[in-house]
C-alpha cells in the first residue's frame, strides 16, 4: 500500500539520479520501475506519482543532462568561434553521459537549458549571414550531428568495464590488421585509429570543428 509517507520520502530527484547512474552504467533499456523502487525501497506503484511512464522517466533523464550544459557568455570574438564554444559546451555535457546522449534531442525545445542553447545557436548563426530558416535548419541538423558523435564514440559504445573494453578493442584491431596488406595498405596502417581514438578530447575538438567549419562554408557555397 502506497501511504502518505511513501510519497513523502520518495524523492523524484533521488529517482532520477538513480535511475542516471544505471543508464550510465548499462543502458536507458536496463532502467526499470521495479529496480527503481526496490533501490528506494517502495513498490513500483510508488513511482507512478511522480512519472506516467518509462518513457516519462527517461524525459526526465534527458532534461538532467541538459541541465548539465554551461553556456559560454557572450564575448568579441568571432560569431563562428562563438558558435564552436557553444556548441563545444553541448558536447562536454552530454560526454558526461554518452549512452544518454539520443535522450536530449526531443527535450532541446522543451526545457530551459535546452531553450537557451536553441536561442543561442540561432542568435549566432544569423549573425554569420544566415536567414532565420535555414539558421533554424543548420542548427538542428548541426545538433543531430553532435549527438551522433556521441552515441558512435568508439570507447563509448563499449563495455564500461576497462579490462573487458581494452580486450574487445584489441580484438577489433587485430581483425582490422590481419586484413591483405597489399590489398587494403591504408586500413591496415590505420587500424588503430579506425577502431579507436588515440584521444577522446582530440575525436571530439575534430568532431565540433567539422561542425563548424561545414556551416562556414555554407555562407560561400
Amino acid at each position: 500500500m502506497i501511504t502518505k509517507e511513501t510519497a513523502r520520502r520518495l524523492d523524484p530527484e533521488r529517482v532520477v539520479e538513480t535511475a542516471l547512474a544505471i543508464a550510465d552504467d548499462e543502458g536507458p533499456a536496463a532502467v526499470s520501475f521495479r529496480k527503481l523502487a526496490a533501490h528506494h525501497d517502495v513498490t513500483p506503484m510508488a513511482l507512478y506519482r511522480h512519472f506516467k511512464d518509462k518513457d516519462d522517466l527517461l524525459a526526465a533523464l534527458g532534461d538532467r543532462v541538459l541541465a548539465n550544459i554551461v553556456l559560454p557568455e557572450p564575448t568579441d570574438e568571432p560569431w563562428d568561434m562563438q558558435l564552436h564554444a557553444l556548441l563545444t559546451a553541448f558536447v562536454d555535457a552530454l560526454r558526461a553521459h554518452p549512452r544518454l546522449a539520443d535522450l536530449t534531442l526531443a527535450r532541446i525545445l522543451v526545457t530551459e537549458p535546452g531553450l537557451a542553447l536553441a536561442e543561442r545557436a540561432l542568435e549566432l548563426l544569423i549573425e554569420g549571414g544566415f536567414p532565420v530558416d535555414d539558421a533554424a535548419e543548420i542548427g538542428r541538423q548541426s545538433i543531430c550531428s553532435l549527438i551522433a558523435l556521441v552515441t558512435t564514440d568508439p570507447v563509448a559504445r563499449e563495455v564500461s568495464d576497462p579490462e573487458a573494453r581494452e580486450a574487445s578493442l584489441r580484438r577489433k584491431r587485430a581483425g582490422l590488421a590481419a586484413l591483405s596488406p597489399e590489398q587494403y595498405p591504408l586500413i591496415t596502417s590505420a587500424a588503430g585509429a579506425l577502431i579507436c581514438p588515440a584521444s577522446q578530447d582530440r575525436y571530439y575538438l575534430i568532431g565540433v570543428e567539422l561542425a563548424v567549419a561545414g556551416i562556414r562554408g555554407l555562407l560561400v557555397s
